[in-house]
């Protein structure tokens, strides 16, 4: 099983913490250091060399539709019901093709190297069935979490409920085999359930990066990205 080649941008969210913010504009249209977040997110695909990108959409889908056509990007259209990351991923499934597949959320912004290439060259499918880029607790800007995951000294991932001093978060972008959608039984989901399995048959993993990321989930959040964008433009 070669590297992935597709991409899954999950931009469907309602982004109710970003308040008046996405009174009028879905959350991936809100610009961070003079650009939308989903063009952030398109940039990382693009420099990963990655051939098939797909953004999912259901709130306020017209913007997005208009701001990405003729752009080679496919729309995975979530109607009438978002189907959370789980239902979104398989819903869009006709788009990405088989096989293991890319997924990142759009409301970050990352510095340092591109954590789609450095999943790429980390992916080992003989033992993983995903790969998750994860950052130090302390080092995830705008992020109020203290982690998510615990890594044994192979990378294997298992639960954190916080608190402990290698408590990693989740950045939101990881490589995930998409055979195991198919035997859910809920139309809307999320890929937890899919993580919770392969923590239990020892296939979940993850990678650390190396460089800055930050959280875009709030208004606060985008003063932490700015600086931190401008803090490595300035090295």
């Amino acid at each position: 099983m070669s590297r992935p080649d597709s991409l899954m941008i999950f931009a469907a969210g309602f982004g109710t913490r970003m308040g008046a913010l996405t009174r009028d504009r879905p959350k991936p249209m809100i610009d961070v250091a003079g650009r939308p977040l989903i063009d952030h997110a398109l940039a990382l695909g693009a420099a990963a060399g990655i051939g098939r990108i797909v953004v999912n959409l259901h709130y306020k889908p017209e913007t997005l539709r208009a701001h990405l056509a003729g752009r080679g990007v496919a729309l995975s259209e979530e109607t009438p019901d978002i189907l959370d990351t789980g239902g979104g991923l398989r819903h869009a499934l006709p788009l990405l093709g088989a096989g293991p597949v890319f997924t990142l959320n759009s409301d970050a912004v990352w510095t340092g190297p591109n954590p789609l290439a450095r999943l790429a060259a980390a992916w080992a499918p003989d033992r993983m069935d995903a790969l998750l880029m994860l950052v130090p607790a302390a080092a995830a800007r705008g992020h109020a979490g203290t982690g998510d995951f615990l890594p044994d000294a192979e990378g294997r991932l298992t639960r954190t409920t916080g608190g402990a001093g290698r408590a990693l978060v989740y950045t939101g972008a990881q490589i995930i085999r998409t055979d195991g959608l198919a035997d859910v039984a809920d139309r809307v989901f999320s890929l937890n359930l899919l993580w919770d399995r392969m923590i239990a048959e020892g296939r979940l993993f993850g990678l650390t990066h190396p460089g800055g990321w930050a959280d875009v989930g709030t208004p606060e959040g985008i003063p932490l990205a700015e600086a931190m964008l401008a803090e490595a433009a300035d090295v």
